[in-house]
């Protein structure tokens, strides 16, 4: 081969060798490998009741991408009372729920050992009553002695029921209860099964609407109206949180975006839930979603300390008072059934 065959070569190849470092540095490879990928961590959550309005914040940050974002796959099962969420995650069920924080303060009560404590509260108003008809007599809390009482046997309302009764002087050994499947509520109310019935009063009232019974004819009793509550939370079972303590937070930066997300676009929100019941009435829950939104998003408290937060002095009467009613022999602290940690911080959880 000649010279210049060769020195033609060498240039050839140098040529390569520059093209070849130009296009490391394009792609990345050159100067550091490829950052390795986060794993996808993997969440089992219940909710507190079937797919309705008030539901629909958890179905947005899943159907919108948000626990994906922060990289979670996460799987939304319906509840069956948010009494009963609470000993679903408990038991690790579920690995995170969302339930009623008296329920929380009874069980941990009686199962001290129990793995679920409360990281997130939602409710910070509660919602828990007692609805019933003005045709059945009952215009005050004391006219339910004597009567029937309805609801399903995980209904938080249910169980939180002896401490209502304790504040407002109603004999508890004069009720009676009638156990029902969540679907047969206010129909065996309004056909006169039972006299009242206990349960969210946003979803009694709405679902009587929907049974074609008067508004002027509901009558509602609030638990707040006479006990310090407060109402559902985001629980989480214990040995998830140990092993997963950022997927929680992740968890919950995806939940305070959703409920946040929501309150801007309820509508979008309602064709959301419609994906998984397209059964639902649109105009009943946008309704029902927007009561809900009202024990949720509360001026002086959301706007003050965000979702997810609510003083601790508040909690320590919640559960000063539901001990004080059930007549608990152990009356669980703060730190056992609640833990602030894990929220996002303020500025990302004011609305």
């Amino acid at each position: 081969m000649g010279a210049s065959h060769r020195s033609a070569g060498i240039k050839l190849l140098a040529l390569g060798l520059i093209l070849g470092v130009l296009a490391g540095f394009t792609l990345g490879w050159y100067l550091k490998p490829l950052p390795p990928s986060t794993p996808t961590i993997h969440v089992k959550f219940t909710l507190d009741w079937a797919y309705q309005g008030p539901q629909a914040p958890f179905l947005v940050a899943l159907y919108k991408g948000f626990f994906a974002e922060e990289g979670l796959s996460v799987t939304i099962d319906r509840g069956y009372g948010s009494a009963r969420a609470v000993s679903d995650v408990a038991s690790g069920l579920f690995d995170i729920g969302f339930g009623d924080f008296n329920s929380l303060v009874e069980f941990k009560s009686k199962n001290p050992d129990a793995k679920v404590k409360m990281v997130a509260v939602i409710h910070v108003k509660s919602p828990l009553s007692v609805v019933t008809l003005k045709d059945s007599g009952i215009t005050t809390p004391k006219d339910l002695e004597g009567r029937r009482l309805g609801a399903p046997a995980g209904d938080a309302a249910r169980r939180v029921f002896p401490a209502y009764a304790n504040a407002v002087g109603i004999k508890q050994e004069r009720i009676t209860w009638v156990t029902m499947d969540v679907a047969l509520r206010e129909v065996m109310l309004a056909r006169g099964d039972v006299d009242a019935v206990t349960g969210f009063y946003y979803t009694c009232v709405l679902n009587l609407l929907s049974l074609n019974i008067s508004e002027n004819n509901i009558v509602v009793f609030r638990y707040d109206e006479y006990l310090p509550l407060v109402g559902n939370g985001i629980l989480v079972n214990e040995d998830f949180l140990k092993k997963n303590p950022e997927a929680v937070k992740k968890f919950l930066k995806a939940v305070v975006r959703g409920f946040k997300y929501v309150i801007q676009n309820p509508d979008e929100a309602i064709d959301i839930l419609m994906q998984r019941d397209p059964t639902l009435n649109k105009a009943v829950e946008r309704k029902r979603l927007l009561m809900a939104l009202e024990i949720i998003n509360v001026k002086g408290i959301t706007d003050r300390y965000g979702f997810g937060y609510v003083d601790p002095s508040i909690i320590e009467k919640d559960i000063e008072a539901i001990a004080s009613a059930f007549g608990l022999s152990r009356k669980p602290s703060l730190g056992e059934v609640v833990d602030f940690n894990y929220l996002p911080p303020l500025e990302q959880r004011l609305p």
